[in-house]
């Protein structure tokens, strides 16, 4: 009778277990300088990102700032169920798909074409002064933009002068009141924002491009565009598809700074995000299970995104995932 052997085999070109923890340790020894570096920033994110997780409970309990997340009663999932029927919620959820949907569709595709117009441009001195421009705003805070907006757009502010200067108004107006413009306020100074810091990925990528590609190309007789649509841009397609998921990932995660800035009592219909009305319902008045509650969906819902994003993306590329 034939016997089975059943001992288990490792796949070929695998270390068994022991083998690879022992080497594992070798590895960290010979390299503790190094792997050393890491500890304080795997213990910041043990205290800020993993132990706060368990404060999630008091989504699914009625939480006071006089009890402990231990000690508030259970509700089950009472606040979702608010979450549901809030209008309030679900207008602020309206505004930050509105906004989010208007960044994606400008703001994502602008510092792609920033990127490559700067990467094509030949003075140096130029380049470097462009990038720099375009680079500047992205170290101001919101509190300082956000005063030179509400300055610039009074009634007694550059963009009426400026327009009743052109004839193309009669009257000043502060657009900044305008619920129906805020949208658009929101990306356009967003864009403004963040384009220029956004093509620094962009311009690494397109510098490591092999410049025999283009030599080859320009003996062919291709054309600037032709080169940039079949030369950079395929070149780009990794680190724009990561882009691509981390902004859709992001898309129900409007900018809270910039929305507490510029809203007011006169826009807040148009202007209220997501991050805002929690940031309302949880400091401001208090309810910081129902602002848990939100916050969580909020969470699952962008993971949910953020995996759909990977798969599609991964399709597009040949089945390679970024991620």
């Amino acid at each position: 009778m034939q016997v089975t052997n059943k001992t288990a085999v490792e796949p070929a070109g695998k270390k068994p277990m022991g083998q690879r923890v022992k080497q594992f340790a070798v590895d960290f020894k010979r390299q503790w300088e190094l792997q050393s570096m890491i500890l304080p920033g795997i213990l910041f994110m043990i205290i800020f990102c993993y132990i706060p997780i368990y404060g999630l409970l008091i989504a699914f309990k009625s939480y006071t700032v006089i009890d402990t997340i231990d000690s508030a009663p259970w509700v089950g999932l009472q606040n979702f169920e608010i979450i549901l029927s809030d209008k309030y919620f679900w207008e602020s959820v309206v505004n930050t798909l509105a906004i989010s949907f208007l960044k994606l569709a400008i703001g994502f595709v602008i510092p792609i074409i920033l990127a490559i117009m700067i990467y094509e441009v030949s003075i140096s001195r130029f380049k470097k002064f462009v990038q720099t421009i375009s680079y500047l705003p992205h170290f101001l805070s919101w509190i300082v933009l956000g005063g030179m907006l509400i300055t610039w757009f009074s009634t007694t502010g550059l963009w009426n002068q400026l327009l009743m200067g052109l004839g193309l108004i009669s009257q000043p107006e502060n657009i900044l009141l305008d619920p129906d413009k805020y949208w658009w306020i929101a990306t356009l100074s967003d864009i403004w924002k963040e384009a220029g810091w956004g093509t620094i990925l962009y311009l690494a990528v397109m510098a490591q491009i092999d410049p025999t590609y283009y030599e080859a190309a320009k003996i062919d007789g291709a054309s600037r565009l032709k080169q940039i649509w079949y030369i950079t841009i395929p070149n780009m397609k990794m680190i724009i598809s990561l882009n691509l998921i981390l902004t859709v990932s992001g898309l129900l995660g409007s900018n809270l700074d910039q929305t507490l800035v510029l809203m007011n009592s006169q826009n807040r219909e148009t202007a209220e995000v997501i991050n805002s009305y929690v940031y309302r319902m949880g400091l401001t008045q208090g309810d910081f299970s129902y602002a848990t509650a939100v916050g969580l969906g909020v969470s699952i819902v962008s993971v949910i995104l953020l995996v759909t994003a990977n798969k599609v993306t991964s399709k597009l590329n040949d089945n390679q995932s970024v991620l």
